[in-house]
């Protein structure tokens, strides 16, 4: 059995996003990112027709500045120069989006708890402003961030905040996250393995300009062996891997293959301003 695949275990988690709506005030500059195909027509403030925020699937695009409240409102006016595309079905939302889905607790045959926290909050003000589409907890005291953005229900957007803070992600090392529906082991660099579990993150030093990994998923009480690969770590940028397991049309090679199980996301930026 391939080295990286002993002595592992795994332990259930509850993850959740904070989603407590704050009326702080904040400041930074923001990477949007689709989780998925791209998304155009997008504004960060009500009734700003004129921006035309367009986030690019699963890549970095020219960044926002944006200042105002903690839980950011994200509007969409029309479809700026995005070719619009087919509203995602049931079955694709279950499978790419889990990872970013806050779970909560059935109730009884009612169809389910109520919405709680951003996704209610969402709801009101949609009632007020149909172009609303996300909110999104921002971080205090940062200066960078990355918003995933991806579809959900009545033309809404889910959306994840990742911190990137410099204090957060230093220059010259990389920043793993897990956003795949299981858990995964990281060999990083030839040091013992680590297992992530959904939503987990491991930032790994990079001293020689590279990060060399080995990673396995536990597909129900099994682990497979996924890949061997080689990244580039430069020392003047902030970069982050993200581990995802998505059919999107971004992954797939001309014959409509995906080249593995799990896909692999990697984005970088300069040193931040």
């Amino acid at each position: 059995m391939h080295r990286l695949l002993a002595g592992l275990w795994f332990t259930c988690l509850a993850a959740s996003i904070p989603v407590s709506a704050q009326q702080a005030e904040v400041s930074l500059k923001i990477d949007v990112v689709a989780w998925g195909d791209e998304i155009g027509g997008l504004s960060l403030k009500a009734g700003d027709k004129s921006a035309d925020i367009t986030a690019q699937a699963f890549r970095y695009s020219e960044p926002v500045s944006y200042s105002g409240p903690a839980v950011m409102e994200i509007y969409k006016n029309g479809n700026g120069k995005v070719k619009p595309m087919p509203a995602p079905s049931k079955e694709d939302l279950e499978h790419e989006m889990k990872p970013l889905i806050v779970e909560e607790p059935k109730a009884g045959e009612a169809g389910g708890a109520p919405k709680t926290g951003l996704a209610l909050e969402l709801e009101k003000r949609r009632q007020k402003a149909p172009n609303l589409v996300s909110l999104a907890k921002l971080p205090s005291s940062c200066r960078r961030a990355t918003l995933l953005l991806a579809p959900g229900t009545d033309g809404t957007y889910l959306s994840y905040v990742i911190d990137d803070d410099p204090s957060k992600l230093p220059l010259g090392q990389i920043r793993i996250h897990n956003l795949c529906p299981f858990p995964i082991a990281m060999r990083c660099n030839d040091a013992p393995p680590k297992e992530m579990k959904t939503r987990e993150v491991l930032t790994v030093p990079a001293p020689e300009g590279a990060l060399t990994y080995e990673i396995a998923y536990k597909d129900g009480e099994e682990w497979k062996f996924q890949e061997h690969n080689i990244i580039p770590v430069r020392a003047d940028e902030q970069t982050q891997m993200i581990v995802l397991r998505s059919n999107n049309a971004f992954f797939k090679s001309a014959d409509g293959s995906t080249g593995g199980f799990l896909q692999a996301v990697t984005l970088r930026r300069g040193k931040p301003d």
